[in-house]
């Protein structure tokens, strides 16, 4: 079977990976079906022979030696290493072994292997992070002058274009390192000590001997998955292992047409979790070349503020509409209710820690579990919230692509922004968002309809006026040009005079920045992820949008002659004004609400209400506030009788308004 998708013209290939259950299997030696809890009972005890193997590898290799040689791609003699992890510490002569008197085959080997070499070469970043850090200590680690900026990014690999989030983050774990030990460390393997190790299955580094999969002929969102697992947890021989068929069912985001890939086996609980990777066949994306562009600008309570623009034939750069937002402020006070739990709940937690002092047998340790058993169950909350909120601000956004027919999506880079000066509280919600997992899920979607997803600096963009690039005033709102604020951005420009909400404006220089510097966009290496990483001035100069012609929506182009409407017995009567007060009861009902009966008006209902608000009823149904005496609304007020300032004056018959 072929392990590559057939691709038509204009198609390449894509992996991707989908999250999915294992919920059963069935032994195929003795024909037993195995519940969810056995079938987990069994991975569990594979997984823990992986671990262990694992566990004994990363020992003797977590030094900066043996890592570096690994990173290197070269062996002792200068040879090219493999691409498969495995196979490469099988080169370097780094091998695994299981407890002595279990049997497992080599493809279990080989899974600990993979294992193995995939934290050892991720550890390979870090530790050129924490040298160049070291290498270059500022004299005050909680603020870089500009000079000590240029040397970390100078000592740190690729650190001209790294995210000072980062650079700051290794910063205040050395400085947490050197107030509890003292002298600074010699590299991130003194820093950080051998990574856990995660109890999973990577079938990836498998052939058919160990696991299969196949889609189901009559079925395509059925697949069934084999493989082979211990029947006990140290498995003495070879027998003690049997084949075990577990049928999956695919999630609907898996197309008919895609390679099924090994998946990786998750325990959580009881529950066996299958990451499951698929390649299907995909619109190509383009770097370059692109007319319709969608602007994206981050917010707090406003999520999300998005609009297209289009670059004409001749240079010039117009917006499409008036843009559109993605407001997700319940979720996200949800979101910060849900942080400050935790935090109570650990302060708790500590508190009980301290008074148990290590004795397992002290009353309060049945409630320090419960305390830890809460703040597992909140912090899962919080990941499914922030997911299903990543997955929605990102389906979003594509469908807003997909509607103004954009073939990129512009997003500003924000991985160097940290939030201060805003208060405690504002700072840590701006710092929390979920800005890292929708860009994932938004290239994620993107790539599926072929639609590029593209970083921009994010400089300057709320600052400058879309139009002419002028410095913005923002103000508190639109009726108030005098009280300065935030949301409302304002054009001082004469000749420009543009304003608008903050977000929208930001949206147009982001989308705008995009289409001029799109020649400049290039692509990570490591992860493909495009960005325009630098604003040139002269490709920003360009970067403005043209503002279109306001055209009437009607045509009042007078072709004939003007219709003859006939006149109106009486004129309107909001319009005209009401006749003198008549001296008997006979006459015309004056305006207001006094009565015609009456010679004077009625009392107010009470001693604090004007003699204008509209009574009370006495019986039946009295609304919320009626029982101030003001009518159905609290406020609610009528005009006051003008009988006396009103002159008697002719209405014009001819009037229809």
């Amino acid at each position: 079977m072929s392990r590559k998708p057939l691709l038509a013209d204009g198609e390449t290939s894509r992996t991707a990976c989908a999250p999915t259950l294992v919920r059963t299997g069935v032994d195929e030696k003795t024909g037993e079906v195995l519940t969810q809890a056995v079938l987990a009972e069994r991975i569990g005890w594979c997984s823990d022979l992986v671990a262990g193997m694992v566990s004994v590898v990363l020992a003797e290799r977590w030094n900066s030696r043996d890592v570096k040689v690994h990173a290197s791609g070269v062996d002792e003699v200068g040879r090219n290493l493999p691409s498969n992890t495995w196979m490469a510490l099988r080169r370097l002569g780094w091998s695994a072994a299981p407890p002595e008197g279990v049997k497992v085959n080599d493809r279990i080997v080989r899974m600990a292997q993979e294992q193995a070499g995939r934290a050892l070469r991720s550890a390979k970043w870090r530790a050129d992070l924490t040298a160049g850090v070291l290498a270059t200590w500022p004299i005050d680690p909680g603020k870089r002058t500009p000079r000590e900026w240029d040397a970390v990014r100078e000592a740190v690999p690729g650190g001209k274009y790294l995210p000072s989030s980062i650079i700051k983050a290794r910063t205040r774990q050395v400085v947490t390192y050197l107030k509890a030990n003292g002298p600074l460390p010699v590299d991130v393997f003194e820093l950080e000590g051998a990574p856990k190790v995660a109890r999973l299955l990577l079938l990836a580094a498998c052939d058919g001997q160990q696991a299969t999969i196949e889609r189901s002929e009559t079925d395509t969102g059925q697949a069934l998955l084999r493989l082979q697992l211990p029947t006990r947890p140290d498995p003495q021989a070879y027998r003690d292992w049997t084949w075990v068929a577990c049928p999956i069912a695919l999630p609907p985001t898996v197309p008919a047409s895609a390679v099924l890939h090994l998946p990786t086996l998750r325990l959580a609980g009881d529950t066996v979790r299958a990451d499951l990777a698929y390649t299907h066949a995909v619109p190509k994306a383009h770097r370059t070349g692109h007319t319709v562009a969608l602007g994206v600008d981050w917010g707090l309570n406003t999520l999300l503020s998005a609009g297209a623009v289009q670059l004409n034939g001749e240079g010039r750069i117009t917006a499409l509409g008036a843009g559109a937002q993605f407001r997700a402020a319940g979720v996200l006070a949800k979101q910060h209710r849900l942080r400050r739990l935790p935090e109570r709940l650990h302060t708790k937690a500590d508190h009980y820690e301290r008074l148990i002092a290590g004795h397992d047998d002290h009353q309060r340790a049945p409630k320090l579990d419960v305390l830890r058993s809460e703040i597992q169950h909140v912090s899962n909350r919080r990941s499914n919230l922030n997911d299903a909120l990543a997955w929605a601000a990102a389906r979003w956004t594509v469908d807003q692509a997909i509607a103004a027919r954009a073939t990129v999506i512009y997003v500003e880079d924000l991985r160097s922004m940290e939030a201060g000066g805003m208060g405690r509280t504002l700072n840590t919600r701006l710092s929390q968002q979920v800005r890292g997992q929708i860009a994932d899920r938004m290239r994620h979607l993107a790539t599926e309809q072929g639609i590029t997803v593209v970083t921009v600096p994010a400089r300057n963009t709320s600052k400058l006026c879309p139009h002419c690039l002028t410095p913005l005033r923002h103000r508190k709102a639109p009726d108030q040009p005098t009280i300065p604020g935030w949301k409302w951005a304002v054009c001082p420009n004469q000749d420009c005079g543009w304003q608008g909400d903050r977000d929208h404006g930001a949206w147009r220089r982001i989308a705008a920045r995009g289409l001029a510097h799109q020649a400049t966009t290039v692509s990570d290496r490591a992860s493909g992820h495009m960005a325009i990483r630098t604003v040139l001035d002269n490709l920003e100069a360009n970067a403005v949008l043209t503002p279109t012609p306001k055209t009437s929506r009607k045509d009042r182009t007078k072709t004939g002659p003007t219709r003859r409407r006939s006149p109106r017995p009486a004129p309107r009567r909001r319009r005209a004004p009401s006749p003198a007060r008549p001296h008997g009861r006979a006459g015309q009902r004056p305006e207001g609400h006094a009565h015609t009966d009456r010679t004077r008006l009625p009392r107010a209902a009470h001693r604090h209400q004007g003699v204008n608000t509209i009574s009370t009823p006495t019986t039946g149904h009295q609304p919320r506030g009626a029982a101030l005496g003001a009518g159905f609304h609290l406020h609610a007020h009528a005009s006051p009788p003008r009988w006396e300032t009103i002159p008697e004056t002719q209405s014009n018959p001819g009037s229809h308004s």
